[in-house]
């Protein structure tokens, strides 16, 4: 019994390591919500039924949520902000989210005091500025996490999101990213309820520079193999010379073949 009470998690097979898990630490915060195949709604109903590609590109992965409604305008030379039950416009440089410097003090080990993540901060680079979710994140042994923009999801508002990829199976820390405002003079909103970030768990060997040059092209027609052209005849000449022209068939084989894997 000793034996087994000293298994280690990371090696044991028999013990269930999650892809993702999510840390939060503002307990208002939203949690993550797995991405939907309908961009939180937004996809034209038949984009929704028959494009299988923009449906599982937008279902992959997790929605992350701003911790607190908030606002930011930015006049070209700084930022002011605001927040739900805040008392008006502050200027913007390093800014704890509310109330939350204390609440973490009373939480962590007496040596972690004081060092609660800052929520917002202006960066020197023009329009730029860094946010924290609330939350910290740990993937998999062998698993790194993309941090973007919410895939097909629009865009209503003036600000552009950076993507990254953090080694979160060996890096601990605050789950950040940055964005650039894009026009002066006009209110940002961010809002609790609806998805600012879309995170995806990656295995690294897909990052590998060996893995990532390993392609080919081919240069013209004549290199062109005969089962190529068979199924450029089947994908692209048969749907248009059919009598009745099936609608949606490489989404239903999609869907066939994503029921099979995980049934």
């Amino acid at each position: 019994m000793a034996d087994e009470a000293q298994k280690d998690p990371q090696q044991d097979p028999s013990v269930h390591t999650p892809r993702i898990t999510f840390y939060r630490m503002i307990p208002t915060a939203r949690p993550p919500q797995r991405a939907d195949r309908s961009a939180a709604g937004s996809l034209p109903t038949r984009a929704f039924r028959y494009c299988e590609p923009v449906c599982s590109a937008s279902a992959f992965g997790h929605y992350i949520f701003p911790p607190i409604a908030f606002s930011l305008v930015w006049d070209g030379n700084g930022f002011t902000w605001s927040w739900e039950g805040g008392s008006g416009w502050e200027p913007l440089k390093v800014a704890q989210f509310p109330h939350f410097a204390t609440y973490f003090d009373e939480h962590v080990p007496s040596e972690i005091r004081g060092f609660s993540p800052p929520f917002l901060g202006a960066l020197q680079e023009p329009g730029l500025v860094q946010i924290w979710t609330g939350l910290m994140v740990r993937t998999a042994p062998g698993w790194s996490l993309k941090v973007g923009p919410c895939a097909n999801l629009p865009r209503s508002q003036p600000v552009e999101f950076y993507e990254g990829i953090v080694e979160t199976d060996r890096w601990f820390g605050p789950l950040i990213t940055n964005f650039r405002v894009t026009r002066t003079g006009v209110p940002v909103e961010f809002r609790a309820d609806f998805p600012m970030l879309q995170v995806q768990a990656l295995p690294r060997t897909v990052l590998e520079e060996r893995g990532q040059n390993d392609t080919e092209l081919v240069p013209g027609f004549e290199a062109w193999r005969p089962e190529d052209w068979d199924d450029y005849y089947d994908r692209v000449v048969r749907p248009n010379v059919a009598e009745k022209r099936p609608r949606g068939e490489y989404a239903a084989a999609a869907r066939r073949r994503g029921k099979e894997t995980t049934g």
